[in-house]
């Protein structure tokens, strides 16, 4: 098979970043033959401790076979019990992404789509929790036939199943399977049993990758390998040998002990590669590229390493992302500050608007229940843009209704994303239509002016789980309005997280006094963005744009608003 170049997978595109262009195009050093057109599956687990950044390592391990011009996704497997991540706590679990095909996953997968600049779906993430359905649901059919059901082969077959269904039609080159949790856990033991199981079946089509720690002991003044010893002898008591092993480490790994760590662990010393502690997770793929991680991966399946990697324009991304010409504070009010990972794809998309004005973003995170009439101005001197988070439930939302009037009367540069867009209509009614009580009925089922009410088909939903508007969603925007001037195009697609709506029985009143829908849902009249017209930079949004935010793409909205935020600060200091 010819080594695919970036046309086989992407037609050449230019996405512009302000003054910045990236430019995919035709590796011409792709010319070469490989051992076989079948996908290779590739596996990231992780030992010693958890948070080691296997989704970073397995995305940018993505970036470089696909900078080669190889194609490649990346899924994650959760051993939770959890049908998927809708229901849990942001507290335990931190945000939960959502796809374009609906689904609710794993912030993982937000990680991917950045670096990759390619959608995920439903397929790309799985649960314990899914797996155990899909067999209990098989079981009620009886699809097995009377058998009795256990871990193996039943819930093992139900995995495998899951890791192949990516492969399925060598639609791409690599599959990469990060395993949540870490080895020896007793839930994640199916998920290493049925990693085992594949070695066997696919040969030098798969390649197991174990992230560990090396600690760095400031007593002894010396890093320790014993953990990571420890961490690969219990994946060998499993039955499974890691070909590569990344090293989380605070300082560098000296031949030394990568020789130790090579030896007690059977591996060469060139599949040791460190993964030193950085200030960006954008520096990651340029890292593993220097530690020639990709190189070991296609050395151990066979495939063709002669296409050097094409990163010119992840590298101009990094040296803008360096080297910002100014600063601007925003700030992120929401009841999750205390978890940055609650909002994690808002403030990665922060650092791509920013990084395409060639501006560093400096975000003060601001707990909603901490902030009144009282101390808002006080909360919120020295910002000079306001963002009000998404969310659920009445803790903190007094907090982000005096945010919103701060930023609109003060003339602050302002964007609220889905709670945060309902909360900018109530306040709006209260504070200017004059409605004192108006409120959500997702708090007060009983306001008099249900300003933000429960969609139609949601009132019989009682349900939980994957039951809200889910996924990607056609908005028609209106002409000579901020948000056409946005995006440029009438119709554009973004993806929902939520069950309340704007009550289109007030649109009227708000439109005469000035807040406008400058967004509708062509289908349901359902409305999608709304803004002021007397202001500088206001608007709300009522889906959730930081999902479709990458490093190749920033989004429109995002990067305006950053720029709204530069003027706002260039017009305060007089320049």
């Amino acid at each position: 098979m010819l080594c695919k170049s970036f046309a086989a997978y992407t037609q050449p595109f230019v996405t512009m970043m302000g003054p910045l262009a990236f430019y995919f195009h035709p590796n011409s050093n792709c010319n070469m033959t490989t051992v076989e057109a079948t996908t290779k599956y590739i596996f990231v687990t992780g030992g010693v401790t958890s948070s080691l950044g296997k989704g970073i390592i397995s995305a940018s391990l993505a970036k470089l076979l696909q900078a080669r011009g190889y194609t490649a996704t990346i899924q994650k497997l959760d051993p939770y019990i959890n049908i998927d991540p809708g229901t849990l706590n942001p507290y335990e679990h931190g945000e939960c992404y959502v796809t374009e095909d609906g689904a609710e996953t794993d912030l993982d997968l937000g990680h991917y789509e950045r670096f990759l600049n390619v959608p995920t779906s439903q397929a790309n993430n799985v649960t314990t929790g899914r797996i155990y359905l899909s067999v209990i649901n098989k079981e009620r059919r009886g699809d097995y036939l009377g058998e009795t059901v256990q871990v193996i082969p039943h819930i093992t077959d139900e995995i495998k199943h899951s890791i192949k269904l990516l492969g399925e039609n060598n639609q791409f080159d690599f599959v990469i399977t990060e395993i949540g949790g870490t080895v020896g856990d007793i839930e994640s033991l199916p998920y290493v049993e049925a990693i085992r199981q594949l070695r066997w079946e696919l040969g030098i089509r798969c390649v197991v990758i174990h992230l560990t720690l090396v600690p760095y002991l400031a007593a002894a003044k010396e890093l320790k390998t014993k953990p990571t010893q420890h961490s690969v002898k219990t994946m060998q008591e499993y039955g499974v040998q890691p070909d590569i092993l990344v090293c989380r480490t605070e300082r560098p790994l000296n031949d030394g002990i990568r020789n130790k760590i090579a030896q007690f662990c059977n591996v060469s010393p060139a599949a040791v590669i460190e993964s030193i502690d950085t200030d960006s997770i954008y520096k990651v793929p340029v890292l593993m590229r220097e530690e020639k991680l990709d190189l070991q991966v296609l050395k151990k399946t066979r495939m063709s390493a002669n296409c050097m990697p094409e990163l010119h324009a992840w590298e101009l991304f990094l040296d803008r992302l360096q080297n910002p010409l100014s600063t601007v504070k925003i700030a992120l009010v929401g009841k999750y500050v205390e978890l940055m990972d609650a909002y994690k794809s808002i403030i990665e998309s922060l650092i791509h608007a920013g990084t395409s004005n060639v501006c560093k973003v400096d975000l003060k995170m601001i707990h909603s229940e901490q902030v009144n009439e009282g101390n808002v101005s006080k909360i919120l001197a020295g910002t000079s843009g306001v963002i009000v988070a998404p969310g659920f439930g009445e803790r903190g939302f007094e907090g982000k209704i005096a945010a919103i009037k701060y930023a609109r009367t003060e003339k602050i540069p302002f964007l609220g994303i889905c709670l945060g867009m309902q909360c900018a209509t109530i306040e709006f009614a209260r504070n200017v239509l004059g409605m004192k009580d108006a409120h959500s009925t997702e708090m007060v089922p009983s306001t008099p002016h249900p300003i933000i009410d429960i969609m139609e088909e949601q009132k019989k939903v009682n349900l939980k789980g994957g039951t809200m508007r889910l996924g990607a969603y056609e908005c028609k925007l209106k002409n000579d309005t901020r948000a056409y001037n946005i995006y440029s195009k009438q119709f554009i697609s973004e993806r929902h997280r939520h069950r309340f709506e704007f009550n289109n029985k007030y649109l009227e009143l708000f439109e005469n006094k000035g807040m406008i829908a400058s967004g509708i849902n062509p289908g349901s009249n359902l409305v999608e963005i709304v803004e002021l017209t007397d202001h500088p930079w206001f608007v709300g949004v009522q889906f959730h744009p930081e999902y479709k935010s990458t490093v190749a793409s920033p989004h429109p909205l995002f990067v305006d608003f950053v720029k709204a935020v530069m003027d706002f600060d260039n017009h305060k200091q007089g320049l």
